[in-house]
């Protein structure tokens, strides 16, 4: 867990960091230029720096050790200060881009100088890169180790900071696409409509990635089960033990980010004494704990083949 939160939250510092400072700047150009595509970017991007405050608050919590009041740990802190983080994108990005935009498509506001507007979307495209570059980089190294595809874990995975990085800074290098045709469109038609389209559209892609974010931060909450892939590695393990006949129901749940709790009804072979079904009980404990460093909790309950009741 440690190593997991620790290059989380480099991660996040990494994209807070290139958040504020892009902010700044294009919040400087909008006003420049009168752009309401740049300011909607601006909204953008200092939502994505308060999503960043309240991430660094979900690793740290869900960080914590566990203590008689929370035997499990804190893990879900994290999922419940993430889908914060997306309401935030929500409503402060989202909600301005959208407002904004459809003010100018109204009102067809006179642009501006613009070039500093080019020069700022430039250089955020180059930082935000670096960001996802970063994020990415640690979806690989987490995808390699559990043998799935980085798309597949993305979709999947429980640690909620790294997952808000990435959605939040692919949304960003598009939105600085859009930003960039709205002004070229205005600049070569000579109306403020594209720029204003801009902002909208902007403000819907923000729209969607917040909802997703929140529809996946509440099914962590609810108690979703580890990725199906992993759930197979876990019944190989124990089934491989030789004193095991059969796995008779095995459940899982996401319990924090990266963290997975097990249970499981064996049924044990007749000839396994008492003893033998405990040693067998430890043994497996450990085989699983090795072979996914995620677990932190392994329940195994000894019982007769045949279906579940």
């Amino acid at each position: 867990m440690g190593g997991k939160s620790g290059e989380s939250l480099a991660t996040v510092l990494v994209a807070g960091a290139a958040n504020l400072a892009i902010a700044l700047a294009k919040l400087v150009a909008g006003l420049i230029g009168g752009s309401a595509a740049m300011l909607s970017e601006s909204a953008h991007s200092a939502a994505d720096t308060v999503t960043e405050l309240l991430l660094l608050v979900a690793v740290r919590r869900s960080g914590r050790p566990a203590d008689r009041r929370h035997p499990f740990g804190h893990g879900k802190a994290g999922f419940v200060w993430a889908t914060m983080a997306a309401v935030a994108t929500l409503v402060g990005g989202a909600g301005f881009s959208v407002t904004h935009g459809l003010h100018e498509l109204s009102h067809g506001e006179e642009l501006a100088n613009l070039t500093p507007s080019y020069v700022v979307l430039a250089v955020a495209f180059v930082m935000e890169s670096l960001s996802f570059a970063k994020g990415y980089t640690q979806l690989r190294r987490q995808a390699a180790g559990l043998g799935i595809a980085p798309v597949r874990l993305v979709r999947l995975t429980s640690d909620t900071a790294l997952k808000a990085v990435l959605f939040e800074d692919a949304a960003a290098l598009i939105g600085l696409l859009i930003a960039g045709a709205g002004l070229a469109g205005s600049q070569l038609t000579g109306s403020a409509v594209w720029d204003g389209a801009a902002s909208v559209a902007i403000g819907v892609l923000l729209l969607v990635v917040a909802l997703v974010l929140i529809r996946s931060n509440l099914s962590l909450l609810i108690g979703r089960a580890a990725p199906q892939q992993v759930e197979t590695g876990i019944r190989a393990v124990l089934v491989a033990q030789r004193e095991v006949e059969d796995v008779v129901e095995l459940l899982t749940m996401m319990i924090g980010p990266g963290d997975i709790l097990v249970a499981a009804k064996i049924d044990f072979r007749d000839e396994a004494t008492a003893a033998g079904v405990e040693t067998a009980c430890d043994e497996l404990d450990r085989r699983l704990r090795e072979a996914f460093p995620g677990i932190t909790q392994v329940f195994l309950h000894p019982t007769q083949g045949g279906p579940v009741r």
